[in-house]
């Protein structure tokens, strides 16, 4: 049986099987939770609240910057005791808000919708927008914007993507599997949007479980349908998303929409969920704690603010001194030189790894072999701008279209000369847009 697909990848070792099997768990968040005002793309929210205030679970705290932006909740109830700088999981400082949790876990009530069929467009993106949902999968995206394209009727598929193609994660597997039903009502509530359109739940061939229980679940939908999609990385990133499902293409010029699709992630879908049929905030995260340097791989539901290290401790800590900690996956993940940093929307893994493999092992001189070329689902030549990178020639990297590159790591994964190509590329693509944003 042929599965849907797109040019090139690469196969990682997947390290699935290390949490795969773990059902999500409860954790009780500790005293001091932290807040970033920046989870998102786009303007940082801007607090409400002051030194010495009470908030409520599900409290606003800071309200959207912008309309590119989204609010932030208390994810427990307690005492405000301070807003400062702090760093966050990349390593930036940013502005956050501290609460102490008072663990009485009192919330604002739920504002339940009776019937989805009762709410106007504008309702369902009202209640997304003050929700506070952004792509969750990693991207921090406001949904809310994304789902507001300037012509809906030409919006033929809403994706579900839960390819969850990145090695090691099982926390969109999980949420699948565990709450099946949030996946479907959340898309349901996307549909709503767009009149021509008709849902995908996306999911890849090595979870096989997770497709048989969505296509039993949808078989009486005649909107929705699942997509079986070959297990290959980035089967996940948009453009190969696109690709695979509707044999369309996207350039880094475009948005989905153009191509007549809206992508979103199964964590943002089931957010979703929640904020349109009871009016919950984005408030929690399912996390994966994994990796060979943990004594006991879970996959938590965590309250946002919650510190990455309390997560580790909660996994049965290190089985021994790791080498490597990624926030995220190990393709497209950041590594961590400090794991005592909160817990945000786009938060999807830990990743604990007893050797560092990529700063273990000495670049040499490309061969020419073309093994990148293969393997870049954008069908670039990632040596070439790599060198143009090294060497400052911007001109010729955007030239030979660097821009277009989705930096997934697939080039590096490859070369067996061990170049840092994705690196490269990214420093220069971070330049080019850096130089244009400066010319405007």
């Amino acid at each position: 049986m042929a599965f849907l697909t797109f040019r090139g990848g690469v196969h990682p070792y997947d390290g699935k099987e290390l949490s795969k099997e773990k059902p999500i768990t409860d954790y009780a968040p500790g005293k001091e939770l932290v807040y970033p005002l920046s989870q998102h793309i786009g303007a940082p929210a801007k607090p409400v609240v002051k030194k010495g205030d009470h908030v409520l679970a599900g409290q606003m705290i800071a309200e959207a910057g912008g309309f590119v932006s989204a609010p932030i909740h208390a994810s427990v109830s307690g005492t405000v005791t301070g807003i400062k700088k702090i760093l966050n999981n990349m390593g930036s400082k940013v502005d956050a808000v501290i609460i102490e949790n008072d663990e009485q876990y009192e919330s604002v009530p739920d504002q339940v919708t009776e019937s989805l069929d009762s709410l106007s467009k504008e309702e369902v993106l009202n209640k997304i927008r003050e929700g506070g949902v952004v792509g969750m999968g990693g991207a921090g995206f406001p949904t809310h914007v994304k789902l507001s394209p300037k012509e809906p009727d030409k919006i033929e598929y809403v994706l579900v993507n839960g390819a969850e193609c990145e090695p090691y994660l099982t926390s969109d597997y999980r949420r699948m599997m565990d709450y099946p039903d949030e996946v479907i009502g959340g898309l349901k509530c996307m549909l709503k949007l767009f009149d021509n359109a008709k849902g995908c739940i996306c999911i890849e061939d090595n979870k096989p479980d997770c497709i048989a229980k969505m296509t039993e679940l949808v078989k009486d939908e005649p909107r929705i349908e699942v997509k079986t999609l070959k297990t290959k990385y980035p089967q996940g990133a948009e453009r190969c998303l696109i690709y695979a499902v509707t044999d369309r293409e996207i350039n880094s010029s475009m948005l989905p929409a153009d191509a007549g699709c809206v992508v979103d992630n199964v964590d943002t879908v089931c957010a979703v969920y929640r904020a349109v049929m009871f009016g919950r905030p984005v408030t929690e995260k399912i996390v994966t704690v994994t990796g060979d340097g943990i004594a006991n791989p879970q996959n938590f539901r965590v309250k946002i603010g919650t510190s990455f290290a309390d997560l580790i401790e909660a996994a049965g800590g290190l089985n021994e001194p790791v080498e490597k900690v990624i926030s995220g996956g190990p393709m497209m993940g950041f590594a961590m030189y400090d794991y005592h940093v909160p817990i945000v929307k786009t938060s999807s893994a830990i990743l604990c790894l007893k050797k560092d493999e990529v700063t273990a092992v000495e670049a040499t001189a490309c061969i020419n072999c073309g093994r990148c070329v293969s393997a870049c689902p954008a069908r670039l030549v990632p040596s070439r701008l790599a060198t143009y990178s090294e060497h400052g020639q911007e001109e010729q990297f955007v030239k030979h279209n660097g821009l277009e590159c989705v930096e997934c790591g697939c080039c590096s994964f490859v070369c067996p000369a061990k170049r840092h190509l994705t690196q490269s590329v990214r420093s220069m693509r971070k330049m080019v847009l850096a130089n244009r944003k400066k010319a405007k």
